[in-house]
């Protein structure tokens, strides 16, 4: 092929971004007129936050969800619910975002890296060979779109008597058998940032079913105390006393997230369908192979992961579909996985340097972390950096149009004749 299939890039990758019309501006310009954007009380309160809270909650099928302003702080907030702190170790993947490692190093853990596999999620076998009598938590990561194999996960976390923490910020919608990412663990956190498949810009959400961490999720949320419905201050919870981080959302944003929540299954739809409508034509293909799911059905289909015989083959593969145009604008849609910055375990410096929060060398070198010694450098999970090297990344955005989808095709089939 002498031409590019396509003279540019795809449409952007931003699902919920992609789907703001006037609906999100008519509930945005609701709050203004309100004059109250605060959720717990103003002028002309809308209970906007709370809202959201009780219809996430049920979309995902659990009894509680706390919003917050990111999925770092989600995270930060759960493990905190969770009682996480020095002494202990935290069961985190190869293949994560920085935030995961992030929030177990800044409550004092120290992580722990497990091994992947095909799906690109923790694996039971690969929990199991790093458990220790320290551990008091698995983070099984939901990465690139698809859910993780969970139900083992949560199988082996009852069996060593550990949390299991869900973080679905990548796969808002999916499922495993039918049942949401998010339902399974003790409990789970969500990310609505611009990339999402739901967003407001920037927020998040934890989840639960358990009462107690429902309560301990909102005082450390807010102001390291409880609230009634009305958002009073409750002084006489003395279980759930923390002190809080003041992870607030604003009525605003949860404004947003409704109208969101309510367009996520035509935004699944879409991204499943063009997803599959490539595949079908992809594994005919005998030099490519591809992710494997736990549950294809429950893929949320915002990525597609395919792995090449070689980090040659790998690489020029990327290098032949980055000539065709196959890319997002912000140039990140089509990318060699060895390279996908802060996802790679290895490629993360904090964590490889063990740079430490405070002067103590928190939590590195405090004494309740005396005994456990971790690595982060490349080699550590030998099996993810193989995957790494000889996989490519093709995000799948919300706004293909069958001529997108074809020129997708396309572009593969005359890469794999450079292999």
């Amino acid at each position: 092929m002498s031409h590019p299939v396509r003279s540019g890039p795809l449409p952007d990758e931003y699902p919920g971004a992609y789907c703001i019309d006037a609906q999100e501006e008519e509930a945005v310009l609701r709050i203004l007129r309100s004059r109250s954007l605060y959720r717990y009380y103003g002028c002309d309160p809308q209970g906007e936050v709370s809202r959201f809270e009780q219809e996430f909650a049920a979309y995902i099928g659990v009894r509680h969800a706390v919003a917050v302003t990111s999925g770092t702080a989600a995270l930060h907030v759960a493990l905190g619910a969770l009682g996480i702190g020095p002494g202990q170790e935290v069961i985190v993947p190869a293949f994560l975002w920085i935030s995961v490692a992030a929030a177990v190093v800044n409550l004092g853990a120290i992580p722990v890296l497990a091994d992947i596999d095909e799906s690109f999620c923790l694996t039971a076998d690969s929990v199991r060979r790093v458990l220790s009598s320290r551990t008091a938590a698995i983070i099984a990561v939901h990465m690139s779109g698809a859910p993780a194999d969970i139900v083992p996960l949560v199988a082996l976390a009852r069996e060593a008597n550990v949390f299991l923490v869900e973080d679905c910020a990548q796969c808002m919608g999916g499922s495993v058998h039918g049942q949401s990412v998010g339902s399974f663990g003790h409990i789970a956190t969500f990310s609505f940032q611009v990339n999402k498949n739901i967003s407001c810009g920037e927020g998040g959400a934890v989840v639960t079913n358990d009462q107690a961490l429902h309560q301990r999720l909102i005082a450390i949320h807010d102001i390291g105390l409880g609230r009634d419905a009305t958002g009073r201050v409750l002084l006489d919870n003395e279980s759930s006393w923390s002190w809080g981080r003041g992870y607030r959302m604003d009525e605003l944003r949860a404004a947003i997230l409704r109208v969101q929540l309510r367009k996520l299954p035509g935004t699944l739809a879409h991204l499943r369908t063009s997803k599959q409508r490539i595949l079908q034509t992809l594994h005919s293909l005998p030099q490519l192979a591809f992710r494997r799911h736990a549950d294809p059905a429950g893929d949320t289909g915002s990525f597609l992961i395919t792995v090449l015989p070689s980090d040659h083959a790998a690489r020029a593969i990327h290098q032949r579909l980055c000539w065709h145009n196959i890319n997002v604008p912000s140039g990140n849609g089509n990318v060699l996985l060895s390279e996908y910055g802060l996802h790679i375990y290895s490629n993360i410096p904090v964590l490889t340097h063990q740079i430490a929060v405070d002067r103590r060398l928190f939590p590195w070198r405090i004494v309740e972390n005396a005994g456990t010694s971790q690595k982060y450098c490349y080699g550590t999970c030998p099996y993810a950096d193989g995957l790494f090297s000889r996989s490519l990344l093709l995000a799948v955005p919300c706004g293909l149009t069958l001529q997108d989808e074809q020129d997708i095709i396309a572009a593969f089939s005359d890469s794999v004749s450079f292999i």
